[in-house]
């Protein structure tokens, strides 16, 4: 029977975690060498890459991928292993990994995923985020996520075999700052033709969705930003620089955050 050398994969999963065998090398002081030639040694045993080279930088490979799942888990049973026998153990969480796409809201994630917290048994919540739906792909095919929470479904053709779940709907809310709030409400949509707007990155549903409707209903806001992360977005619509639309039902959340009023809804 072959063993795994449980030091090797120590090794791999610190470099992984460190995101380079320099920091790794901090971590575990250990020289760069011997660091390297263990992780080379782990490969040759699983017949597999781990890592490949991006740039100056090293990134997990699929089978690295799932190689940094398992040791997590190994690792994480260990911790647990040395709590119980101190007498420090309780029933071992259920860790439920989540793919989130950067375009999803924040506020409306806490509200899909705080259910979890109020489960009988114990939940360990692993959030990755990347820009796309796509970017997630690899990980769901190796089960290196369990879920991945987006604004659009996967398209059909795809080499992975996926199942897409509606979770909810919304409308949409605009806001503008305190100071232009009240004229921009009044005669709205058409106040918004020729003001200041900030849209959503080209990734985001919600842009789609907004140009066909400004289309609709003939308005051409002056496009001043388009910012990918959600939250940059509002602080820039907190401070003065253009409307800007959310789901409406992050209303209540982003009126309380950021001090913006409701110039109209659709």
């Amino acid at each position: 029977m072959e063993w795994l050398n449980y030091h090797h994969l120590l090794y791999f999963w610190t470099v992984a975690k460190e995101g380079s065998i320099a920091r790794a090398t901090k971590e575990l002081g250990l020289a760069h060498p011997t660091i390297s030639a263990q992780i080379h040694r782990l490969e040759e045993v699983l017949g597999e890459k781990l890592f490949r080279r991006a740039g100056r930088g090293l990134v997990l490979t699929d089978v690295g991928r799932v190689a940094f799942r398992y040791a997590d888990e190994i690792f994480g049973l260990g911790r647990e292993f040395l709590d119980a026998v101190k007498g420090h153990g309780n029933a071992r969480p259920i860790r439920l990994v989540v793919g989130i796409t950067n375009v999803v809201p924040k506020l409306v994630l806490y509200q899909l995923l705080k259910p979890a917290f109020g489960l009988d048994h114990p939940v360990q919540l692993v959030c990755r985020e990347d820009r796309s739906l796509e970017g997630f792909l690899g990980d769901l095919a190796v089960h290196a996520v369990d879920i991945v929470v987006a604004d659009v479904p996967a398209g059909p053709g795809l080499p992975v075999r996926l199942h897409n779940h509606l979770i909810g709907e919304s409308g949409t809310s605009f806001f503008a700052s305190q100071r232009s709030a009240a004229s921009l409400r009044k005669r709205f949509p058409m106040s918004l033709d020729g003001a200041p707007f900030l849209l959503p990155g080209h990734g985001a549903m919600l842009r789609r969705s907004l140009e066909r409707w400004f289309e609709s209903q003939k308005v051409r806001p002056r496009i001043v930003a388009e910012i990918d992360d959600s939250s940059l977005l509002k602080v820039f619509g907190q401070m003065g620089h253009g409307a800007f639309a959310t789901p409406s039902m992050m209303e209540q959340e982003v009126r309380k955050h950021y001090g913006v009023q409701v110039i109209g809804r659709a």
